[in-house]
């Protein structure tokens, strides 16, 4: 299966937390927090349609400035979600800067946040370039199971966890996978295009089999089209199977409640980002900074049933013991 998500810590393991999740065939892409940015291209950047902030310590949120800075001048829109308090402090840092000539730009580059509050609750507010980037639109809307984003192919869910602040933890899950069978077009004598493309999306939006689907290419400059229902080229071409599962964890203290939380969100993972920023010999250090040991992470990646575990948010004091902590987490996930 050629996976749709693509994701990559941008920095090591010691450095700001972030995944960058790109899109297979789409100028897309997703991120879990703003830590440092400065690694990430700026084409990688301007991919961004939508980034999940889990809370807003510095690093986490450090690179919002620099996102901005890339961003600013071009027409779009872009979504950022974080934790009870958050529209508040998007409004703060916009609020440093002077924006008296913005309104004469060609453009309005515009900035959506929503802040998830407890009981399925949420504030959503627009900042936008004409306006000087002053909070506008503000509402309460509600949150169903946590479903932030909701596409026909995906669906980003978050849950609240405590950091001895609200912070939140995501998942990102693709609905269907659907994998075409080149034997079996080569077989019917079509090639492959961009009429591929809309087959998939008119599967995933779940559009009836009767539907009439239009397959077409080009072949020496002349247009080649055909007419067949949707199932039966669903039935021919393609298999349909469970997506991808990505789930991103940081920031939480080790107790209870976090860990039901965690099991749910990130069950039946194919990745899990879990922070591991101690040792288990340090866990009171860690209880006191509401962080786990990687011990811990490995353990709730167990109860989760992920299938692969990528830790990050190494403390700087294991610089040099980075296996150590590799070797902790492999342990508790293998249940040794």
């Amino acid at each position: 299966m050629t996976p749709l998500f693509h994701p990559m810590l941008v920095n090591g393991p010691f450095g700001d937390p972030g995944v960058y999740v790109d899109f297979l065939f789409e100028k897309r892409a997703l991120m879990f927090d703003l830590g440092d940015l400065r690694a990430l291209a700026s084409r990688k950047i301007l991919r961004l349609s939508d980034v999940f902030v889990s809370h807003a310590h510095m690093d986490h949120f450090f690179g919002f400035d620099w996102l901005f800075r890339i961003c600013l001048g071009r027409e779009r829109l872009m979504r950022i979600y974080g934790p009870p308090g958050f529209l508040a402090q998007v409004a703060g840092k916009l609020g440093a800067y002077t924006w008296n000539l913005v309104a004469r730009y060609d453009t309005d580059f515009t900035l959506e946040a929503t802040e998830i509050h407890p009981g399925g609750r949420a504030r959503r507010a627009r900042f936008r370039c004409h306006a000087a980037f002053g909070r506008e639109h503000e509402h309460e809307l509600a949150i169903d199971d946590g479903i932030l984003l909701d596409e026909p192919a995906f669906r980003v869910r978050c849950r609240l966890l405590d950091h001895g602040t609200p912070c939140l933890g995501f998942v990102l899950e693709e609905k269907q996978h659907v994998n075409v069978w080149k034997d079996r077009l080569d077989a019917l004598g079509f090639p492959t295009g961009a009429w591929l493309r809309e087959l998939k999306q008119a599967v995933l939006a779940g559009q009836p089999d009767a539907t009439p689907f239009r397959v077409w290419w080009k072949a020496q400059g002349v247009l080649h089209e055909k007419l067949l229902p949707l199932g039966e080229l669903k039935q021919r071409i393609l298999e349909i199977v469970p997506g991808q599962k990505i789930a991103y964890i940081t920031d939480v203290a080790d107790h209870a409640d976090n860990a039901a939380h965690i099991a749910t969100l990130a069950a039946g993972a194919d990745l899990l980002f879990i922070e591991a920023p101690f040792l288990a010999a340090d866990a009171e250090r860690a209880a006191q900074k509401y962080h786990l040991t990687a011990h811990q992470a490995g353990t709730l990646a167990r109860a989760a049933g992920v299938k692969t575990v990528i830790p990050f948010h190494f403390s700087p004091r294991y610089n040099e013991r980075e296996t150590e902590l590799r070797d902790e987490i492999a342990a508790a996930f293998a249940g040794r």
